[in-house]
């Protein structure tokens, strides 16, 4: 039996990750702001499998709370197999770009938060643990749509990098989870294409990536290839174009 903790349950993928793993029969931990959407999900995960279904509300913003919801988490599963890290919100960048106190915010629910959370679990975690934390593709180049955004998801991916490497020889794996569109109620507004996915194709490819003991999994994986095209425009003519 997996014991799989989840931090930004109620998001879409997050949500389709724990069904996953429900299936199977897992012992879950779930953490997010919502109290009756956790709780919600708590019964409907029981109903498909999930052998525990544990809630804790948690504003992740809130640094001070971070050891109790650990804590909590340990206690409810005795130990655990797999983290994932799936909170986040999407900046409007105008709004960074004319207020500090915005730009700061954001900035701790998409890089700071994570880190922050990423150190105090990390030193729990015994091999083969996983812990799988969702960055984006925003954060292999900085744009001018959301250039903010990107660079907390950036400080997140390089991070995670180096936790990866320090975590290597104790056999705990850390997953570096990259999705390109995905198709959720943060992006009701936006128009959409053929790059976009749906929630639960990026959900399997998380239990696949997590299964397979990945470094860095760009979901859907075609997402790896534009970003090298991206990431490979000269800055000369970057600077120049609207992304």
């Amino acid at each position: 039996m997996q014991r799989v903790l989840i931090i930004g349950a109620t998001s879409a993928i997050a949500e389709a990750t724990a069904r996953a793993y429900a299936s199977r029969g897992a012992a879950l931990f779930l953490v997010g702001r919502d109290t009756p959407r956790l709780s919600t999900m708590a019964a409907d995960l029981s109903v498909r499998g999930a052998s525990v279904a544990g809630t804790h509300t948690l504003d992740v913003n809130n640094y001070n709370e971070h050891a109790a919801m650990i804590s909590a988490a340990w206690t409810a599963l005795g130990d655990i197999d797999i983290v994932l890290i799936a909170h986040g919100t999407l900046p409007d960048q105008n709004a960074c770009a004319t207020s500090v106190e915005t730009a700061l915010r954001e900035f701790s629910t998409n890089g700071t938060s994570t880190i922050m959370l990423a150190i105090a679990i990390a030193s729990r975690l015994k091999a083969p643990a996983t812990l799988a934390v969702i960055s984006s593709v925003a954060g292999d180049r900085g744009r001018a749509s959301n250039y903010l955004y990107g660079s907390a998801k950036g400080a997140v991916t390089v991070f995670l990098s180096g936790l990866r490497q320090s975590l290597y020889a104790s056999g705990v794996n850390v997953l570096t989870i990259k999705p390109g569109f995905v198709d959720t109620p943060m992006t009701q507004s936006f128009k959409k294409g053929a790059l976009w996915a749906k929630p639960e194709q990026i959900a399997r490819g998380i239990v696949t990536a997590i299964d397979k003991r990945r470094a860095v999994a760009y979901l859907p994986w075609f997402w790896w290839g534009i970003m090298q095209v991206i990431k490979n425009i000269p800055e000369f003519v970057f600077r120049r174009i609207k992304l």
